[in-house]
């Protein structure tokens, strides 16, 4: 079962073609050899037209492709006639995307005025009642007919009046029946999907495209893998085009690379026909990172050089770190083993840093590149090591990108019976000009990220950003980004949209200022209840919109304070964490007298 042809030869995933819109008038062909479509989505009231319109008009000024617009309600998904007809009046012709969950009602009236309905098959026609229940095969089956009774009027509307359709599951959101039979996973989310794809099938429709989302990247990555491996097992006409996003992916540059671990990870591999960037800023700052990120993607694949011997060396489905012995990498720092992922910098970058790091600092550099004993290897031709406990990585030059050089030199050290411990570079191939901050930090996520992902990486070495202070942040803010190290407070927090209940970037300012000391404590700031206890996933704590300037307060996906008042809510959630024992005060900084 593989997800793709080849872990060291890009080949794009061929899917069939999928119609949105009128292609004539705007519309959209996705699939097939089509360039990968950008998307976003507004974050206004959708009651609001004037500011829904403006909103889309500033996305598709920016290069966006198709724009999404929530609608929770009926009332929200009749006034997408008013939005779309506002739009086509000024002669803007860009896809609308409606956003439905919980109410079939709202999708069978949006469907009526737009060109895509996203459903996410956990909440759709389904109650969560996060019950404790073993399902029958006879009671699977009734919950399945009810579903199929719920969810056939939408795909016959979307038959009939030619409209597309993303079935979209996301972690965390997944329904009860899903729930326990496959549990909160991978597993859980693509049997979600396929089943709802199967009554689309039934009723010859054919117009719809997957997503599997995640604020972890290595669960999304996993996650699209595996459901790719299905449609391939099913056949060959299940080639639906794929949808790759990392959902509450944040802000700044935490998001950047969340996003580019994510989505540029399965990029590299061939998969993926339109993606979204999801930041917790004004959406039409996720548009450049989209651009930016597919314009990487060819110059970190291998599209030249077929290599036909070797196996996946890691196991793409169930995330592993490669098995490696401890070592020492200096006298006061071992990596390897059960060893935390440590940060290597080069000699010019030590020389710069080094004399500005206090005691304290959890971010400084654990190794210099030119002090290490490490073997540099060109993983293209044959090598021999005779003990595992040298440090390796690819050799400069290598005429390779980087993620297939680390990959085929980890399978060819497994061909050898070694498991010595790996460095990675983000890059074996320097630029006659430095790369500019924001495509090298893309770049970093990318590269770095897609391995560690395989499970691949004791050692990480970053290059491609040449400010020396920027390099090593960035380091550790990939470690932190993969789940491989926690330096920092983590927070989980989403785009916002129109059923957000607050400002969401000015509440994640205010929750930062108050928790960003808070070490290995991850923190969930979410709009609505949609975006709320099941997509909070693995996060410590959660600030939920329960209602209109009230906030319900969670521990893991537990509610454990209601209604609490906006003002009052981020104090309480910091009362909240020292209940729990996570709360330190942050450190007082030194202050220079001059009197």
């Amino acid at each position: 079962m593989n997800y793709c042809e080849s872990p060291y030869f890009f080949k794009r995933r061929a899917t069939r073609e999928i119609v949105i819109g009128d292609p004539a008038h705007g519309g959209v062909i996705m699939g097939g050899n089509h360039p990968v479509v950008k998307q976003s989505m507004i974050t206004c009231d959708t009651m609001d037209t004037a500011a829904s319109v403006q909103q889309t008009l500033d996305l598709v000024a920016v290069g966006c492709q198709i724009v999404r617009i929530t609608a929770p309600t009926v009332k929200d998904a009749a006034n997408l006639q008013n939005i779309v007809a506002e739009l086509r009046a000024r002669n803007c012709w860009v896809p609308i995307v409606a956003d439905i969950h919980f109410k079939p009602e709202a999708a069978l009236e949006a469907v009526k005025w737009v060109e895509v309905i996203r459903v996410n098959p956990g909440n759709y026609a389904d109650s969560k009642k996060f019950a404790i229940k073993e399902y029958t095969d006879e009671q699977y089956l009734s919950e399945l007919k009810r579903i199929e009774e719920k969810f056939t009027p939408l795909v016959l509307e979307c038959k009939r009046l030619k409209r597309a359709m993303r079935i979209g599951t996301n972690h965390g959101s997944l329904s009860d029946r899903i729930m326990n039979r496959f549990g909160d996973s991978p597993l859980g989310m693509v049997e979600s999907a396929l089943e709802f794809a199967r009554i689309c099938r039934q009723n010859d429709f054919h117009n719809f495209k997957f997503s599997m989302k995640s604020s972890n990247p290595k669960v999304m990555i996993e996650c699209y893998r595996l459901l790719v491996a299905r449609l391939n097992e099913l056949g060959s006409d299940w080639n639906y085009p794929i949808h790759l996003g990392v959902t509450e992916a944040g802000e700044g540059e935490d998001g950047r690379i969340k996003s580019a671990i994510g989505i540029g990870s399965l990029l590299c591999d061939g998969l993926g026909d339109t993606i979204r960037v999801s930041l917790t800023e004004d959406s039409p700052h996720e548009i450049p990172v989209c651009t930016d990120l597919l314009a990487l993607i060819p110059k970190l694949t291998n599209r030249e050089v077929r290599l036909t011997d070797g196996d996946f060396p890691f196991d793409p489905f169930h995330f592993e770190k490669r098995a490696t012995p401890e070592i020492e990498l200096n006298e006061h720092i071992k990596c390897g083993g059960e060893q935390l992922i440590r940060v290597v910098v080069t000699r010019a970058t030590w020389d710069k840093v080094a004399p500005k790091i206090r005691p304290k600092d959890d971010v400084r550099p654990e190794a210099v590149y030119e002090d290490l004993n490490v073997a540099e290897l060109d993983p293209t031709e044959d090598f021999e090591i005779n003990c595992e406990t040298q440090l390796v990585t690819v050799k400069d030059g290598v005429k390779l990108p980087a993620i297939t050089a680390f990959r085929l030199l980890a399978e060819k050290l497994k061909r050898l019976g070694r498991n010595n411990p790996i460095l990675l570079k983000d890059c074996i191939n320097f630029e006659p000009v430095p790369l500019l901050p924001n495509i090298a930090l893309l770049q970093a996520g990318v590269v770095i990220g897609a391995l560690l992902a395989d499970g691949i990486g004791d050692a990480i070495l970053v290059r491609g950003e040449s400010g020396a202070g920027l390099s090593l942040r960035l380091a550790y803010n990939i470690l932190q980004a993969a789940g491989c190290r926690s330096f920092k407070t983590d927070y989980v927090a989403c785009p916002s949209c129109g059923r957000t209940l607050f400002n969401l970037q000015t509440v994640t300012a205010r929750i930062k200022a108050r928790t960003e000391h808070l070490k290995g404590v991850k923190i969930a700031i979410m709009g609505c209840i949609v975006n709320g206890p099941g997509e909070m996933a693995d996060a410590d704590f959660g600030y939920v919109g329960g209602a209109p300037n009230k906030i319900n307060l969670y521990v893991g996906k537990t509610p454990i304070k209601f209604n609490i008042p906006e003002a009052e809510a981020v104090e309480r959630l910091v009362d909240l964490i020292k209940e729990h024992n996570k709360w330190v005060e942050p450190e007082v900084k030194e202050t220079t007298s001059h009197a």
